[in-house]
């Protein structure tokens, strides 16, 4: 096996995870720790991406344009029998672990991998040292652009604590591995190993980082968080929690606040800290108007842009084309962001921000939430799909994923629920429930909320004008709306207001709240009675 490039010698590829596991031994050869240029040149000499325009690398992850969470699976065995929350994880047994790693490594023989060594968590107290091996060299560079680059110097004593090996041609047996289909993400906890076989989607091995820091840090006493934050001059930092597409990475890019981070944090006693050392924003529709920073990244060398339609002679990306998927996105360094923190950390929250893209126009654009109510929407998780994003949806559609994160969650959503409400209660924390989503009518009805009502509202929140306004409660989910904030027209803050119909609105809040309702049914016996009465509830409705 040749090895190239920076390596602990002592800490090879010939052992894998923290018990002395046996590695890889029949690989012609290991590329360690290289940079941008490098995998970029291997990238396209090996056909597996081109250069779109401005030196960007253009990849495309094949039949899989987003994450499979149905082939997710983790070991079942005395760590994780009683901890792991196995309603919603899929479970294989330590034999069938054992057999899929046995094909992995027998599958790797002959081959060139490429072998990342980094940090997840920009805390030292909570950092996890991960290695990442990875078939494709644009794989390489893309979890090198998101998670945290060590100091050069500090790798020739790295030792992993963390490995994940990611191979897009390994196909799983689902009756030899136990698993579902072709494709594969296997964790074990106990050994800290992760494979991935199956797929080409480079943002299974983010995810499969952030689901292992999820299963420890609680333990630690440390929330984590699919979140973006940011913090202002007066260190003041805020956190956006949020589903895909609901506006995390933009509301995060706030040229007067610095970011932390657009995805994934933890939150301990001292403060906030990034998990992660890159971004990876959706690029649908992405425009420079809009998202000046943003965009700038798509154009500059090192960037990895995933499944973007790009003019033919050009190589010009044209960010509105979503005939590929609606998942086009954009992977880069944090250090791409002018006004990124370089340390990843910042001091206790003040502000809790939960987003949602209300697809039926029924939630205002902004409302603020006492703790229970903050715990109520945290387990929720709600936002909506609109048509045409998925095959088959032609309405609006409510889709509600715990903790706002609930495939990358593998303890009970009452362990994450409880750790926040704790930290908020502690901290007298204000917490928001802010609507990216419509208004004036459903999809298809009404307008997108403009933008620039949403950053004028949060901005009113992250500085403290908006605790000075007059509340009404909505007669619907009982939590406070302001009346009136200056700069924005008064009736966009009253949703029934802005539609034609009246008594459509009325019945699709209804049916809104009945879906809530519904859903919540699930963490009754797993909260505290004031979480069950913080929802809405159909006498207030009436």
């Amino acid at each position: 096996m040749e090895n190239i490039g920076v390596v602990n010698s002592a800490a090879g590829a010939q052992t894998l995870g923290t018990d002395g596991t046996p590695g890889f031994t029949g690989l012609e050869r290991v590329y360690w720790n290289l940079e941008a240029a490098a995998l970029s040149e291997e990238a396209v000499r090996r056909g597996e991406a081109n250069f779109a325009a401005g030196g960007a690398l253009l990849a495309d992850t094949g039949a899989h344009t987003g994450r499979s969470p149905k082939d997710k699976f983790i070991v079942r065995d005395a760590l994780t029998d009683a901890s792991v929350w196995w309603d919603k994880n899929g479970a294989i047994s330590p034999a069938q672990f054992d057999t899929l790693l046995d094909d992995f490594i027998a599958h790797a023989n002959g081959k060139e991998l490429f072998a990342q060594d980094l940090y997840a968590g920009a805390d030292p107290a909570f950092r996890v040292r991960t290695r990442v091996y990875t078939e494709f060299a644009w794989h390489s560079q893309f979890i090198r652009n998101l998670l945290i680059r060590p100091d050069r110097r500090e790798l020739a004593g790295f030792v992993p604590e963390l490995t994940i090996i990611d191979l897009p041609s390994f196909r799983a047996d689902p009756e030899r591995h136990g698993v579902r289909s072709s494709t594969v993400i296997a964790c074990d906890f106990s050994r800290r190993i992760v494979l991935i076989g199956g797929t080409s989607y480079a943002g299974e091995m983010k995810k499969s980082v952030f689901t292992y820091l999820n299963f420890t840090l609680p333990d630690q006493g440390v929330m984590p968080m699919h979140c973006s934050a940011n913090v202002g001059e007066a260190g003041d930092p805020a956190v956006f929690f949020g589903l895909s597409g609901t506006g995390k990475t933009t509301l995060s890019a706030d040229p007067a606040r610095t970011l932390i981070g657009d995805d994934e944090h933890g939150w301990s006693s001292e403060g906030v800290f990034n998990f992660e050392g890159g971004c990876y924003a959706k690029t649908i529709r992405l425009s420079r108007e809009a998202e000046p920073e943003i965009f700038a990244t798509t154009s500059r060398f090192g960037t990895v842009l995933e499944n973007v339609a790009v003019d033919p002679v050009t190589r010009v990306p044209d960010f509105d084309d979503a005939s590929r998927t609606e998942n086009t996105r954009c992977a880069y360094p944090l250090d791409f962001i002018s006004n990124a923190s370089p340390s990843g950390r910042a001091g206790t929250p003040k502000n809790i921000v939960m987003l949602t893209c209300d697809a039926f126009g029924v939630l205002p654009p902004i409302a603020k939430l006492t703790p229970a109510q903050a715990m109520y929407h945290f387990l929720s998780g709600y936002t909506a799909k609109v048509a045409g994003t998925e095959k088959g949806v032609t309405d609006p559609e409510a889709t509600f994923s715990t903790c706002f994160g609930a495939p990358f969650m593998p303890r009970h959503p009452s362990v994450y629920g409880n750790l926040l409400r704790d930290l908020i209660g502690r901290h007298g924390v204000d917490c928001w429930l802010v609507n990216t989503g419509w208004t004036g009518g459903k999809y298809g009805v009404g307008r997108r909320m403009p933008i620039r009502v949403t950053r004028r509202l949060l901005s009113a929140a992250l500085d403290g004008s908006l605790n000075k306004a007059d509340y009404r409660l909505d007669p619907y989910f009982g939590f406070a709306v302001p009346t009136s904030v200056p700069g924005v027209e008064p009736h966009i803050l009253y949703p029934v207001k802005t539609w034609a119909s009246k008594a459509d609105f009325a019945r699709t809040a209804a049916a809104l709240v009945a879906m809530f309702r519904e859903n919540f049914a699930a963490f009754e016996s797993h909260v505290e009675p004031d979480v069950n009465a913080a929802g809405p509830r159909p006498l207030i409705a009436a």
